[in-house]
């Protein structure tokens, strides 16, 4: 396998684990995976480092591959550490291997552990990357002029709140603010009526760079741990009241959801492919070009987006997918273009930082991250199987992200999912 595409043996489709369940078909987490995440075993205070496998997390500090519980400093390994820890763990969890029976002794089963958020998370930038919502969400607000002109030149981004970043599977209550309906003569105070969904990715930051130097985009990626699912909640009419001038404020500090597995640049080597900027638009100002970028800057990734209603849990219904979307289709800017123009003033980003793509949507309509888009600012309800309704969400609804990667002659690799519930708004 080629090491310049950065594909080797642990990406083998025919490597097959010790762990019988990892060799399942459709299993998210194949020995071709190896995402890393934080959990806690049932009677545990302190968060432990594991490895999914399977149904199985094995723990880093007990097969003795870390002395520490420290995820970001796991995550600012070089990228021969981080090379070589992936070759430790492929090699010890392949079937016949020396390491088997130890190994065995640090495996916790995924029902007994919680997971938590993968790392300290200590700032959080989240950026406009998405084109086809970027216009479809300006299409309903400025018909005639749907992308403001920076667009194609500048990767849009915001500073964002990472107090409140949970891990998936938990819930929160809708949020309160203020807005201001068509009818209104004054703005209001309460529960938002118009709550949303943003289907994005986010992207971890592993080795930091100093303060005052800027991260070029050919070395982009060497600051790069890996990528999780993100839902970046949002409160449609507090944002439409509080956005000018300076953007949204409580219709996104209250909640956002990442999913528990950061699956790494190493693991998505086979699921890249060439990154192209339409002829007719503008091409990228020199900072943000190169041809590493244009060679294997995109990565396609299967997304989605399901709906579970409280009327459906109660039936024992699934949960109903609403949306789906490609990463490499969405994305107008590659990940190392949203590194390399963060840093380019010098802005030091730390290990454990996480920079959100912003909503994926793709050019269809059944493609539409948000419901934002999918009900066309509200105006048209999506119908789900079991007759209800939906054009923001109502309490009780669950939406889960789901993100996967396939290529012929490669193992499928999963990001398990990235879930959350909304409660009803708190009382006065």
């Amino acid at each position: 396998m080629s090491a310049e595409s950065g594909i080797d043996a642990t990406h083998d489709p025919a490597r097959m684990s010790w762990v019988d369940s990892a060799n399942v078909a459709g299993c998210e987490f194949p020995i071709q995976n190896l995402p890393y995440g934080r959990y806690r075993a049932a009677g545990d205070t302190d968060w432990r480092l594991g490895v999914a496998i399977g149904d199985q997390i094995l723990d880093l500090r007990r097969a003795g591959l870390v002395d520490h519980a420290d995820m970001n400093r796991l995550m600012e390994l070089d990228l021969a550490a981080r090379a070589n820890m992936r070759f430790l763990l492929a090699e010890g969890l392949t079937r016949a291997s020396a390491d088997e029976a130890r190994w065995r002794e640090a495996l916790v089963p995924m029902g007994r552990a919680r997971m938590g958020l993968p790392c300290r998370i200590g700032d959080y930038t989240d950026f406009y990357a998405g084109i086809y919502h970027a216009t479809a969400v300006g299409r309903l607000f400025r018909p005639d002029n749907p992308l403001l002109p920076n667009y194609k030149w500048v990767p849009i981004g915001y500073h964002g709140r990472a107090s409140t970043i949970e891990a998936s599977g938990h819930g929160f209550p809708r949020p309160c603010g203020q807005y201001k309906g068509e009818e209104d003569v004054a703005p209001r105070f309460g529960p938002s009526q118009r709550l949303d969904f943003e289907l994005e990715l986010g992207v971890f930051v592993g080795r930091p760079n100093p303060r005052g130097q800027a991260i070029r985009l050919d070395q982009a990626e060497e600051h790069i741990f890996g990528f999780a699912l993100f839902n970046d909640w949002s409160a449609r009419d507090l944002q439409a009241w509080e956005y000018q001038p300076l953007g949204p404020f409580l219709a996104k500090n209250f909640v956002s959801t990442v999913s528990p597995w950061i699956v790494t640049l190493e693991a998505l080597a086979p699921f890249r492919r060439p990154w192209q900027r339409p002829a007719d638009d503008p091409q990228p100002l020199p900072y943000l070009e190169g041809a590493a970028n244009r060679a294997r800057g995109a990565f396609a990734i299967d997304l989605e987006v399901r709906l579970q209603t409280q009327a459906m849990r109660a039936a024992g219904n699934a949960p109903e997918r609403i949306s789906h979307s490609n990463f490499a289709d969405a994305a107008y800017w590659t990940i190392a273009q949203l590194v390399a123009h963060h840093t380019v003033n010098g802005c030091a980003l730390m290990s454990g930082d996480l920079i959100a793509t912003g909503t994926l949507s793709g050019p269809a309509p059944d493609q539409a991250g948000s419901l934002l888009e999918l009900s066309a600012g509200g105006k048209r309800a999506i119908r789900l199987s079991n007759g209800e309704t939906r054009t923001f969400l109502h309490d009780g609804d669950s939406i889960t992200l789901h993100g996967r990667c396939a290529r012929e002659g490669f193992r499928p690799i999963g990001f398990g999912e990235c879930t959350a519930t909304v409660f009803a708004a708190l009382a006065d």
